[in-house]
C-alpha cells in the first residue's frame, strides 16, 4: 500500500469539497473493497476521505416506500423489521453475500460501488482495460469461467459482484446522490451501473465528486412471493457463478407482474426483461417458467470457458421463480 493522506469529512458538502480539491482522492465508508484494492496496488489514491461521521445511516419509511441511508451497514439493512417484512427479497440477497463480519462493516453505498473480482483486474502484471484503459483484456482469451455471458464487449468481459444490487435491480430501486453544486440527482437503478462497451474503466454513471446519500425503494406486491437463489462454488464467502432475484405479483395463479434480475452474468445486475415480458398475464406454472428462462438465456453469448452458465442460468431462473411462487 502506498502512502496517502487521511482526511475526515464532517458532513456531505465537506466530503465533496475535499474530493474536488484532489482528483486522485477516494471516499472511505466501510472499506471492505477499497482497502483490498489499495493493498494489491490496483488503485492508489493519494488521499482517503473518511465518511464515517456523515449522518447518512438512517433507514426509514417514506410515502412511496423506504429509504436506505448510504452509510447504513448491510447487516442493519438486511435485519431491519420493515425490510424483512416488506422487502424480504433484499434481505435474502444481502444475507447471501460475503460473511457476517464483512456485512457488519460494509455500507449500502459502498456495496453498490464495489469493483469486479476478475482475477486479471487484481493482477497488476496482466493487461486489463478496466484497470489501465487501452492495455487489453487478458480474460478475453484467458480463463474466463467466472465471466460475462450478457452485455460484454471486446474491451471487457468482467462481471459485477454484488448480491444486494441484484435484488435492488429487481425491486426497481433508485439512487439519490449529492452533486458538486449541492443539488440532488436521482438515478434509476437500471441506469446506475453501466455495460463496458468502449469504456470498461467506468463501472457506473456517477460523475466525479458525486456522493451517494440514499437508496430508495418503491412499494411492491412481492413480499409474499420473492426468492433469491445464488449458485456458487462453495456454500459461503463466495461470489455468484449465477444468481437470480425474482418477485411475483400474483392474482390467484395469474402473474400480474414478474420482476427478475440476474447476477454473475454481466458487468451490471442483468434485468431479465424478456422473461418478465413473457410471464406477464401467464399462469404461474413450471412450463411457463421454463419458457421464460429459455427465452431469456437464448440471448446469452458465452466465452470459451463459461458455456455452462447458459444452462445454469436457465435452471437457476426456473428455481427462483418456483421458490417465489411458494413464498
Amino acid at each position: 500500500m502506498t502512502p496517502f493522506k487521511f482526511s475526515i469529512a464532517e458532513n456531505p458538502s465537506a466530503a465533496i469539497g475535499l474530493l474536488q480539491k484532489n482528483n486522485s482522492a477516494a471516499f472511505l465508508a466501510g472499506g471492505t473493497n477499497i482497502l483490498d484494492l489499495m493493498k494489491e496496488h490496483v488503485t492508489n489514491p493519494t488521499e482517503i476521505i473518511d465518511l464515517g461521521r456523515l449522518q447518512l445511516n438512517t433507514i426509514k419509511p417514506t410515502t412511496s416506500g423506504i429509504s436506505l441511508g448510504a452509510l447504513a451497514k448491510n447487516t442493519e439493512t438486511a435485519n431491519h423489521p420493515i425490510i424483512r417484512k416488506d422487502y424480504p427479497l433484499l434481505s435474502k440477497a444481502i444475507l447471501a453475500g460475503a460473511s457476517a463480519q464483512i456485512r457488519n462493516m460494509a455500507s449500502n453505498g459502498g456495496n453498490l460501488l464495489q469493483r469486479t473480482r476478475c482475477s486479471y483486474f487484481y493482477d497488476i502484471a496482466m493487461p486489463c482495460n478496466k484497470r489501465v484503459p487501452g492495455s487489453g483484456c487478458a480474460a478475453m482469451e484467458g480463463f474466463n469461467r467466472m465471466h460475462a455471458i450478457f452485455g460484454w464487449s471486446e474491451k471487457c468481459v468482467a462481471v459485477y459482484p454484488s448480491d444486494m444490487a441484484v435484488a435492488l435491480s429487481a425491486l426497481n430501486a433508485s439512487v439519490k446522490v449529492m452533486q458538486q453544486n449541492g443539488n440532488e440527482r436521482i438515478i434509476p437503478f437500471g441506469d446506475f451501473h453501466v455495460l463496458p462497451k468502449d469504456h470498461p474503466e467506468k463501472d457506473n454513471s456517477l460523475n466525479f465528486g458525486e456522493l451517494i446519500t440514499t437508496i430508495d425503494l418503491p412499494k411492491n406486491n412481492f413480499a409474499g412471493h420473492a426468492a433469491y437463489v445464488k449458485v456458487r462454488d462453495r456454500n459461503s464467502y463466495a461470489f455468484a457463478l449465477v444468481s437470480v432475484a425474482a418477485g411475483l405479483d400474483l392474482q390467484g395463479n395469474t402473474i400480474n407482474q414478474a420482476q427478475i434480475a440476474m447476477g454473475g452474468v454481466a458487468h451490471k445486475p442483468w434485468r431479465a426483461l424478456n422473461a418478465e415480458a413473457f410471464l406477464k398475464g401467464k399462469q404461474a406454472t413450471k412450463v411457463n417458467f421454463t419458457k421464460a428462462a429459455e427465452l431469456e438465456m437464448s440471448a446469452a453469448k458465452p466465452l470459451s470457458h463459461n458455456q455452462f452458465k447458459i444452462e445454469m442460468g436457465k435452471q437457476t431462473l426456473i428455481n427462483a421463480l418456483e421458490m417465489a411462487l411458494k413464498g
